[in-house]
Order: C-alpha cells, then structure tokens, then sequence
C-alpha cells in the first residue's frame, strides 16, 4: 500500500528590517500547525523573522508571465491614477 505524501506548503517570513514577507522556501507539514513549528525551525533559526506565513501551495493562484500584458497594461489607461492632476507645493521637496 503506497503512503500518501503530505501537502506541500510555502514559507514566506518578514525580517526584522522588512516591510514585506518574503518566499524563503516549501516544506511538507501533515496541517497547518505542524507546518508553522517546521517553518520557524528551519528558516528562522537565526532569530532573523519576525512574522512567519505558510500556505498551501494548492492554495496558489498565479499569474503567467505570458498574461503580463493582459493584466497590466490596461491600467495605463487609467491617468487618473497618477499624481499629474494637482501641484505638489514646492516646500514639501521631493517625494
């Protein structure tokens, strides 16, 4: 009888100097408490994080390179989403 593998899950972690959690690596964990402990144990050792995400891989949805101009390109159209339409005053310097 074949042993079922457990799920695959993405590790992401903010460091101490980030703002943004970051991919660090995949592990497989049987739920998600396990895969938090595997996470911390194996990609924070160092005391370097300082927020830990894990996420079913299956739970992923990404976008394809390919789909790059699908998705991006119509919000150029969208002028009204740039700083164009008012003056910046000059004493607040560059932004």
């Amino acid at each position: 009888m074949a042993q079922e593998e457990w799920p695959l899950w993405e590790v992401f972690v903010r460091s101490q100097h980030g703002l943004a959690h970051r991919h660090v690596g995949s592990l497989h964990a049987a739920d998600a408490q396990m895969a938090m402990r595997n996470a911390r144990d194996v990609y924070t050792r160092r005391n370097e994080g300082t927020s830990i995400w894990v996420v079913r891989s299956v739970d992923i949805v990404a976008s394809s390179p390919d789909e790059k101009d699908i998705l991006f390109e119509p919000s150029n159209d969208k002028v009204y989403r740039h700083p164009t339409f008012y003056d910046i005053p000059e004493d607040l310097g560059p932004i």
